[in-house]
């Protein structure tokens, strides 16, 4: 009997019955609100091709974009039709054809991006989840750090840079597998570069370049449930993003005040930003490690608050050992079959706690035990940033105390699901 080619359906460009154009209608008394869609297709080897399918070969999939309309309801108004991100790509390399994960890794990177425009900044994400975010002074060295940090990962991710791809960084990012790179623009030879890597799919948005101007956008978050049945829901925005919309940790349990000893020097509360800020592109629950304008452990989508911040350790300590095996080796560290190099790595990891000694914590919300902040303190953070509103902040605030810790409340959770 034969053997189906497997690998088929993951080459397949389904055919899409979905309509060339789209409206969703918001209805009261009053008046009727539109917003109106139009199909998004690129023109591939002559042919004109919407969506490769959707987040598993055989779901046919269709990518909308905004064309019409101007919704507001109640004091929130949703983006203005035209200003179009990852709706409306420039495809300048097809690879294997792009498909919905593609897009939406894409969308989720700009997502994290648009807050930190005003650096170098590179943000590489797998499966809608950041897996290695960084800024640099050039970005070159941005897309290196976030790369690094958790190269395994990286691995058929979708890099999104905030400034133009120089030939310095394309170099780099050739020597790896990437389905995607997205960028406002790229130097001449990089797309010569690029062609080296068949797969790949190139995409010029120029919007980037403007980031800035969607820190505070809101557009309309729709989820389907499994009856057809939607909720509805205005985007989210992080409003904690300079030193004076933090406050200090303060909590009150049975008539006694506790407050935060010690306030975030100036460099933590740089991290502490940078990592409230990313944390909005991660999917809930979750906690991050940040130092330097780097990501050095990124837990998700956990169910409990002290095992996330586990996994989130966990990981920093493996990305370490593979960064260091990687540098020195040039092999991942789990084909190190020398057991004397792989214990001077352990030896080594051990002692620098997984790269998590100086960093700073971060929780998009609140820890309901001190369980979760002792897990960092463990590993030697200096800071702590959460939504804060627990019943026992005070707990979490005695631990920090304990360990000579800062810690900041935003006043804002961020879960994304």
């Amino acid at each position: 009997m034969p053997q189906p080619d497997l690998k088929a359906a993951y080459r397949t460009v389904m055919d899409d019955h979905f309509t060339p154009r789209m409206e969703i209608r918001f209805i009261d008394d009053a008046a009727t609100q539109t917003l109106c869609y139009e199909k998004v297709t690129w023109r591939i080897e002559g042919v004109e091709k919407g969506l490769r399918y959707g987040e598993n070969p055989g779901q046919e999939a269709a990518l909308y974009r905004l064309v019409n309309g101007n919704l507001a309801l109640g004091d929130v108004r949703c983006i203005q039709p035209g200003r179009h991100l990852a709706s409306d790509a420039e495809l300048l390399q097809s690879g294997k054809h792009p498909g919905k994960t593609n897009i939406t890794d894409v969308d989720n990177a700009l997502n994290i991006l648009r807050y930190l425009a005003a650096t170098p900044c590179a943000v590489i994400v797998k499966h809608n989840n950041p897996c290695g975010v960084a800024k640099g002074g050039t970005i070159a060295e941005a897309y290196d750090k976030a790369n690094m940090a958790d190269r395994l990962a990286a691995f058929g991710g979708a890099i999104a840079l905030n400034r133009e791809v120089d030939r310095e960084t394309a170099e780099l990012i050739v020597r790896n597998y990437a389905e995607v790179v997205a960028a406002p623009e790229f130097a001449a030879g990089v797309l010569e570069l690029f062609a080296t890597k068949k797969n790949l799919r190139v995409m010029r948005v120029a919007n980037i370049a403007r980031l800035q101007e969607y820190g505070m956008a809101r557009f309309v978050d729709l989820k389907s449930l499994i009856d057809g049945g939607i909720v509805a829901q205005w985007s989210f925005v992080p409003l904690a993003r300079r030193k004076e919309d933090l406050v200090p940790a303060q909590a009150a349990h049975k008539g006694k005040t506790y407050t935060i000893a010690r306030l975030p020097t100036d460099r933590e509360y740089e991290d502490l930003i940078f990592g409230w800020l990313v944390e909005a592109g991660v999917t809930s629950n979750s906690v991050l490690y940040v130092k330097d304008g780097v990501t050095v452990g990124i837990g998700t989508g956990e169910q409990d608050r002290v095992g996330v911040a586990e996994i989130a350790r966990d990981k920093a300590y493996r990305k370490l050992a593979d960064r260091l095996c990687w540098e020195r080796h040039g092999i991942p560290y789990n084909n190190l079959k020398d057991d004397r190099a792989r214990a001077v790595i352990d030896r080594e990891v051990a002692e620098r706690k997984g790269g998590l000694r100086g960093c700073c914590m971060v929780s998009d919300a609140f820890f309901p035990f001190r369980d979760g902040v002792d897990v960092g303190i463990r590993e030697g953070i200096t800071a702590v940033i959460q939504p804060g509103g627990s019943e026992r902040d005070f707990e979490s605030i005695e631990a920090c105390n304990e360990a000579d810790v800062a810690m900041v409340f935003t006043g804002q959770r961020s879960f994304k699901h």
